[in-house]
């Protein structure tokens, strides 16, 4: 029998690649920064240890590019101690409630230009939105729609500023973002 051919144990591949204890690292690392960018209201129902929040909050404060990936090391290695899972979870949920509000700025934006661009667009939004105050919201419309008319810096004058407001006020009223 050939001693280069001969296996000892099949333990050595039951466990982690090095290049997987790598990649398993750098994921946590990454979470730790998702982590940082949290606010301390959705950190502290996870039940972090003290040692992580510490490392996290003096990470916050880390200016210089060394020492702040350093620091990120050091996160990454607590992380090891910690079920990362309610971390992603609470990444994740604060990552979708961000998007949810930027998709409904962006919605508001749209009824705005909508509004004043085209006349039909003031009966669909009034249909839309059931008990809307339709006289302020007319309006505002009109105030908007002069402004845009005077002059191109108006664009953004008090009354298109308003009516963006007016909607984003109505959206939320009409579809809360208790779901």
């Amino acid at each position: 029998m050939n001693p280069s051919h001969d296996f000892q144990d099949d333990d050595d591949f039951d466990r982690p690649s090095k290049t997987q204890k790598k990649k398993d690292s750098h994921e946590l690392q990454s979470l730790g920064e998702d982590l940082m960018s949290l606010p301390d209201s959705r950190v502290e129902p996870l039940g972090l240890p003290e040692i992580l929040l510490d490392a996290v909050k003096a990470a916050k404060k880390i200016t210089n590019f060394e020492g702040k990936r350093r620091q990120m090391q050091y996160i990454g290695k607590l992380m090891r101690r910690v079920d990362p899972e309610p971390i992603r979870e609470a990444v994740a949920a604060f990552k979708l409630g961000h998007a949810k509000d930027s998709l409904a700025l962006h919605e508001s934006e749209r009824w705005r230009a909508r509004l004043l661009a085209e006349d039909d667009a003031l009966q669909d939004f009034i249909n839309q939105h059931a008990g809307i105050d339709v006289q302020q919201l007319r309006s505002l419309v009109r105030a908007a729609r002069k402004d845009a008319a005077g002059a191109p810096e108006q664009r953004n004058g008090r009354a298109f500023r308003e009516l963006f407001q007016f909607i984003k006020a109505e959206q939320l009223r009409v579809e809360p973002e208790d779901e």
